[in-house]
């Protein structure tokens, strides 16, 4: 499958860019392809691809340090945009194992804490989670009721978090908490530790190829070592979430370019009235509604990481990117689906998983509506979340 690249945008990369993307490409279409329908449709994440992708080099590849792959910011989002052109859930453990958990104890730990934990977790030996969603406190983190009490040497959590990728199964979770002076902080919770539960969430019908689960801290004690010493306040986890949102600004730009290539091949192929439908005026413009959203998003993908590379984005220009990206990616899967008529609605196409998946992309990691009111106070300098 070749990419699209209506612009020449392929021209604005470098040989070190094209290489990490084709690499990705070629991963997914080698070893990923033939897993997706069935573990979508059995609900499971194939995953013996979790130390694969470690080895590849695709969990926060923007760092320098501790096995990463020291590649450039634009290079991180064109490895994303492949892996969501598979499936979201692949992009997602991506992101969670990289862009938020390992991001958070890069940032925020000691010395000790990077030795101990990242190069685990860029080599994806062990699975990592990021725990900051609470059943009562989802576009509003700062409201959690998760605490973190000083007892000792150790701290005692107790609280509850939901919506978390791999918090079953996590050897490692990044968990943020209020401590006792009420500011957040980060805490290590290994595998095992006691009093700690989690329960995967059943009857998804979105992220099905992704592992989400809720987890309960009832008076669970962690030592006092396992605490991230740099981190100190809610722009801690939110800084996280910045990198996590540059992944999804350009990997859903990979969903988008497959409901595109799958819609322009149907329409081809599909003859209605004794012609190819491409040849009506309706399903042409909608491919060229397509082809287009695809071409600003890529456009403004790519400004953002270069900006980033050279030290000048800022949240709100992230924010930006999310939210027209996903609400790009969520259109094009919709106009796709249309011209696929019934076939659209079954997994013989990827169209109608990319469509469902979408609609989780646009809710986790700020809503559209959250992202437009953040860019709205940047404009206005009016916060519209004051009430």
């Amino acid at each position: 499958m070749t990419s699209l690249d209506y612009y020449g945008i392929e021209e604005l990369l470098s040989d070190e860019e094209r290489a990490a993307r084709d690499r990705a490409r070629r991963f997914v279409q080698e070893e990923v392809l033939s897993e997706i329908v069935p573990c979508h449709r059995a609900g499971k994440f194939p995953e013996h691809l979790t130390p694969r992708m470690g080895k590849l080099g695709f969990y926060a590849p923007y760092l320098k340090e501790h096995g990463c792959a020291r590649l450039s910011d634009t290079a991180y989002g064109l490895i994303m945009q492949e892996l969501e052109r598979a499936d979201s859930g692949l992009r997602s453990l991506a992101s969670v194992q990289g862009a938020l958990a390992i991001q958070a104890i890069h940032s925020f730990g000691s010395p000790e804490q990077h030795a101990r934990w990242l190069p685990g977790l860029v080599s994806g030996e062990r699975v990592a989670c990021f725990a900051l969603t609470e059943h009562g406190h989802g576009s509003d983190p700062g409201g959690m009721e998760t605490r973190a009490k000083r007892n000792g040497d150790n701290y005692i959590l107790n609280g509850s978090k939901c919506w978390i990728g791999n918090a079953s199964i996590a050897d490692v979770k990044v968990v943020w908490a209020k401590d006792d002076d009420g500011r957040v902080g980060g805490f290590i919770v290994e595998k095992d530790a006691p009093g700690f539960r989690a329960r995967d969430i059943e009857g998804k019908f979105s992220l099905r190829m992704s592992r989400t689960s809720e987890c309960w801290f009832e008076n669970c004690r962690i030592p006092e070592e396992n605490r991230l010493p740099k981190a100190s306040g809610l722009s801690a986890p939110l800084s996280c979430l910045s990198h996590a949102r540059v992944g999804i600004a350009w990997g859903v730009i990979g969903a988008a370019v497959d409901c595109y290539e799958t819609a322009l091949s149907y329409a081809k192929g599909r003859e209605q009235f004794g012609r190819p439908i491409a040849g009506f005026q309706l399903v042409q413009q909608k491919l060229v509604w397509m082809l287009q959203e695809i071409t600003k998003a890529q456009l403004l993908a790519l400004r953002l990481t270069r900006m980033i590379e050279a030290g000048s984005a800022r949240p709100v220009q992230i924010s930006l990117a999310k939210r027209n990206n996903v609400w790009m990616a969520l259109k094009c899967a919709r106009k796709a689906r249309d011209i696929l008529g019934a076939a659209g609605i079954t997994d013989r196409y990827p169209v109608i998983r990319h469509l469902m998946n979408l609609e989780s992309v646009s809710t986790y990691e700020g809503t559209h509506d959250i992202h437009t009111l953040i860019v709205g106070r940047d404009i206005t300098g009016v916060d519209a979340f004051a009430g």
